[in-house]
């Protein structure tokens, strides 16, 4: 009930997700809207908003009213009063990449949270190509490996830092998801390229020869302190996923052919567990979640 009475406090009157506390706030509305998601998907909870809800008052009827059309265009308060009036612009910068709100810098962390938001919502070469500029998506982000580290940046013109080996290597495979249609591939200017859309042995020789302290840890670049917060972001951006039709049934992809293995970079036996490219946690535990609350009931 805790999880449910938060996300109904959270949603805004645009459709997106917000701290209850500040109803008029313009910050965190992606990463707010990809933590009500993920709260609403693996809990199961039910979709139709209470019917005290003040989103109601607004014309939303369910937990998902709104939500996509916020991340394709963002809502902007009406300047110089605390009204409810609203105008719209577009939810992606001029250079293609995603911000927090309206008129600010695109950032890899607000790209991560509305491809994870639309993957939940739908398939995803339905959802993404709908609601994004997918080719301006994915020129910004290819933008964000720099050479020769080999990492991501996670805002044009700044330094590549670990961190973002997930908030922007997490994009990749959910992009990968979202063109893996033979309409989309075709309206595409140029073929995808077979070896993926980024460079993962130059991600992950970043991560070894950069990131690693020498206490066994990870770093956000070299010469900064071993943080756990690095050591679970900078690994999580690596895994990838083969896309069904809903967010609760993607697959991990195999492990690379053996006609391959000598492109490898790391020994067989320092393979990480593979976790979900939405919810970022291990396989198993979404599974063994979801299945759990959904045969609760009762909310």
């Amino acid at each position: 009930m805790v999880a449910l009475w938060f996300v109904w406090g959270a949603k805004k009157m645009f459709g997106t997700y917000g701290q209850p506390q500040w109803p008029w706030s313009k910050s965190n509305l992606h990463s707010g809207a990809y933590c009500s998601m993920v709260l609403i998907s693996l809990l199961a909870l039910p979709l139709e908003l209470p019917a005290s809800a003040p989103s109601r008052n607004h014309g939303l009827r369910s937990f998902l009213d709104g939500l996509p059309e916020y991340l394709s265009r963002c809502a902007l308060h009406a300047a110089g009063a605390m009204t409810q009036q609203l105008k719209w612009e577009p939810g992606q910068t001029f250079e293609g990449g995603i911000s927090g709100a309206p008129q600010n810098e695109a950032h890899g962390a607000y790209a991560f949270c509305a491809l994870a938001c639309l993957c939940i919502l739908g398939p995803p070469h339905k959802m993404v190509p709908r609601y994004l500029d997918v080719s301006s998506l994915i020129s910004w982000l290819s933008a964000r490996q720099y050479a020769p580290e080999g990492g991501f940046a996670g805002r044009t013109n700044k330094l590549v830092d670990g961190c973002y080996s997930h908030w922007v290597g997490g994009c990749w495979p959910l992009l990968e998801a979202a063109i893996n249609s033979p309409r989309l591939n075709e309206a595409m200017a140029k073929p995808l390229n077979s070896k993926g859309l980024f460079s993962r042995e130059g991600l992950i020789r970043y991560i070894l020869s950069c990131c690693q302290a020498e206490s066994g840890g990870l770093r956000d670049k070299p010469l900064t302190a071993m943080q756990n917060y690095s050591c679970f972001v900078g690994f999580a951006g690596e895994e990838g996923g083969s896309p069904h039709d809903s967010a609760l049934r993607w697959a991990s992809l195999p492990e690379m052919p053996k006609a391959k293995l000598e492109e490898q970079i790391f020994d067989a036996e320092d393979r990480l567990t593979p976790m979900h490219p939405i919810y970022v946690i291990p396989w198993d535990k979404v599974e063994q979640t979801h299945s759990f609350f959904a045969q609760k009931g009762g909310f």
